[in-house]
């Protein structure tokens, strides 16, 4: 079932794909997307229809019919060779007192059909301008030189926050620049210290080894020397 928000959209995508046809046209592209266009006003013309036979005309449809129209005569002859229907040639929209009329048994004499809304002409491909990518088209020099300077003007702001944001940067960069210089002094202090009591162990240790083996080698030495105080301390006990 067609709506008015469905119909509204699928006619804006249309609008769409007709100015970028309009671009491609200039820029001499091939593909021009003539086949989705053509599908598209189809759909939009079967969507007027529907919904003019389901809630009758209204401004909403007649809108619709005069966008669909000036969307076709953007197509151009090509609307005509994809086979694109206008909307003033569908059928007239039987109206409900002729349906009623039609309905009733009592005869009655041939009426004329009722003429159909006027609807615009199709515009022309003239009536259009040409899509264009220039930047420069429709201004003048004091424009141009304008919206330069306007631009410059926030150019210069967003240099002069970032000069800012660079400057604080590099204040904290100098300040953790200086905290790991602290930490390196730091740190060859503590390892000149490690270095020095490696030294003083290793020293100790060396004195330590050769006591242990003096010891070992004079153990007999010092034991006999010490059995001969013994008994020299027995003899003089004894004979006093």
């Amino acid at each position: 079932m067609a709506s008015l928000a469905k119909l509204t959209s699928l006619s804006t995508q249309t609008l769409s794909l007709l100015l970028e046809r309009q671009r491609l046209q200039n820029l001499n592209a091939t593909s021009l997307h003539t086949p989705q266009i053509a599908k598209n006003l189809e759909q939009l013309r079967s969507g007027i229809l529907e919904m003019e036979e389901r809630d009758g005309p209204s401004e909403a449809s007649r809108l619709l019919r005069s966008q669909h129209e000036r969307m076709r005569g953007m197509l151009g002859p090509e609307a005509d060779a994809a086979g694109v229907q206008r909307c003033e040639e569908l059928r007239p929209l039987v109206t409900d007192a002729a349906a009623s009329s039609s309905s009733s048994p009592v005869p009655s004499s041939p009426v004329a059909p009722s003429a159909a809304p006027a609807f615009t002409a199709a515009p022309r491909n003239s009536d259009y301008a040409p899509y264009t990518d220039d930047p420069e088209a429709g201004y003048t020099s004091e424009d141009m030189l304008l919206q330069q300077r306007q631009i410059m003007d926030v150019q210069d702001v967003h240099l002069d926050e970032l000069s800012r944001s660079i400057t604080r940067q590099r204040d904290i960069s100098l300040q953790i620049n200086d905290e790991l210089d602290v930490h390196t002094g730091l740190l060859e202090g503590l390892d000149h210290d490690l270095d020095r009591t490696d030294s003083r162990l290793t020293q100790a240790r060396r004195k330590l080894d050769r006591v242990a083996r003096g010891a070992k080698e004079n153990g007999s030495t010092v034991m006999i020397a010490l059995l001969i105080l013994v008994l020299l301390i027995l003899i003089i006990v004894f004979k006093t």
